[in-house]
């Protein structure tokens, strides 16, 4: 059978890799594009119910398929960081780490934006735990560390670097994502331009770019750490002949993965493979290796100084300590993560630390938006102001507001369904809007 909208060398080497009957499938899922579902996974930090259409994903805590794609934007509740839209072949990371003999302390996600992988990395991870979400290009970066505020969770730190620059840190991860660029197979039922951008010439770029990037960031991983390593694609050679590179060129052993027969993944020799005719979501392969190499360990030198928090606009009293985010920002940091933290932000590009509390203006500190969104905000510091549906979607489009009721002046805190959205500046007759310009929603649905 033919699939005119699927590139022909594409369906060509599946044959080639698979039985006759399974790429007739594949290529078959891969050409329906009103056969694929929409996914989510709710923030356990921010807890909700699951939608009435909603399926559990039997390999991820919180994670659902549901039915139909509901218009996100116009959920306060999305904006709040209550739930990430994910895709559910991609929450197998939890796979991952449920595999890990010993959990990491210390974990760098390097291919990071837009989030939805580091959210859950997050929310996998214990308490006093940090993660490092990287994202190369700035404008993405932007982006990642939006939803990562949004999520909520304070032991975070979002970076903007190349691979090659965390090599410095040597030995310091205990675990290192790399969901790496690759020739988007996996998305051709998704993503039309996919499709249409996708060469034999590209995949073996991307087979060659994968093998550097692993390669540059390999010294920052410790010795017994673990690496993560994923695509969207079906090709051999962007990934199970890459996983061997790495165990053979690197040094590091294949941790197998194995996963119920009942949830249709193919494991082959401990990798796994997301085939859209077997199983739900769309294309995705992922690995574990633990590296066997020898690596040094650098030393953590003297922790940066720290400033003085609002301690009243804190749930937690001592843990976190306060250092200065960026040249007008006052950020919250878990104080045993100060060591790790000030090594990263000496070497590496990073606008994220921490939990951002307030920006400094003279001897004025204004709350900032993403203590908010921030699980270690004080109930009690703030005001509350409970928004409609229709209010919140005016806030959330940064419209002007009329708050009603008995609401004290000054600083508020906006909230919808008891989930709070950001600030309100109460002025009496009116309250400004404080939400962020460059997140508000800039088309509402009526």
């Amino acid at each position: 059978m033919e699939f005119p909208s699927l590139p022909a060398a594409f369906c060509q080497r599946l044959h080639t890799q698979m039985s006759h009957a399974d790429a007739e499938e594949l290529c078959r899922a891969l050409n329906d594009t009103e056969g694929r579902g929409t996914s989510l996974r709710i923030n356990p930090s921010k807890p909700i119910s699951a939608p009435n259409d909603a399926s559990p994903i039997a390999w991820c805590q919180n994670g659902y398929t549901l039915a139909e794609r509901p218009a996100f934007t116009q959920n306060p509740l999305f904006h709040a960081g209550c739930f990430y839209v994910q895709e559910a072949a991609s929450m197998s990371i939890a796979l991952a780490y449920e595999a890990m003999d010993e959990k990491p302390a210390l974990l760098l996600d390097l291919c990071a934006a837009p989030g939805g992988k580091s959210t859950l990395w997050q929310s996998l991870m214990p308490i006093g735990t940090l993660l490092v979400a990287n994202e190369p290009v700035r404008q993405r970066a932007m982006i990642l560390r939006e939803n990562m505020q949004k999520w909520g969770h304070p032991d975070i730190l979002v970076c903007s670097d190349y691979p090659k620059h965390f090599a410095s840190l040597k030995g310091l991860f205990d675990a290192i994502a790399t969901d790496v660029p690759c020739s988007g197979e996996g998305m051709f039922r998704k993503d039309p331009r996919a499709r249409s951008e996708w060469s034999p010439q590209i995949a073996s770029m991307c087979a060659q770019r994968s093998r550097e990037i692993v390669a540059d960031v390999w010294p920052a991983l410790r010795t017994g750490g673990y690496l993560v390593f994923s695509t969207c694609t079906f090709n051999p050679a962007e990934n199970e002949d890459n996983v061997r590179w790495i165990c053979e060129h690197l040094g590091a052993e294949v941790i197998p993965l194995s996963p119920s027969p009942s949830w249709g993944i193919k494991a082959d020799d401990g990798m796994l493979h997301f085939l859209p005719h077997r199983t739900i979501g769309e294309g995705f392969f992922l690995a574990l290796l633990r590296k066997t190499a020898k690596e040094n360990t650098i030393r953590l030198r003297k922790a940066e100084k720290t400033i003085p928090l609002p301690r009243k606009w804190l749930r937690t009293d001592g843990e976190f300590i306060g250092i200065q985010s960026a040249h007008d920002t006052l950020a919250a940091l878990r104080q045993t993560l100060l060591p790790a933290a000030t090594a990263i932000r000496q070497n590496i590009k990073t606008i994220a630390t921490g939990t951002d509390i307030a920006t400094i203006k003279g001897r004025k500190q204004i709350p900032a938006h993403a203590l908010a969104l921030s699980t270690i905000c004080s109930d009690t510091a703030f005001p509350q102001a409970e928004l409609s549906i229709d209010e919140a979607l005016q806030y959330l489009s940064k419209q002007a507001l009329q708050l009603k009721g008995n609401v004290p002046k000054g600083y508020v805190l906006a909230t919808y369904e008891g989930h709070p959205l950001g600030f309100l500046n109460n002025l009496g007759a009116r309250a400004n809007n404080l939400y962020p310009a460059e997140w508000r929603i800039r088309h509402l649905q009526h």
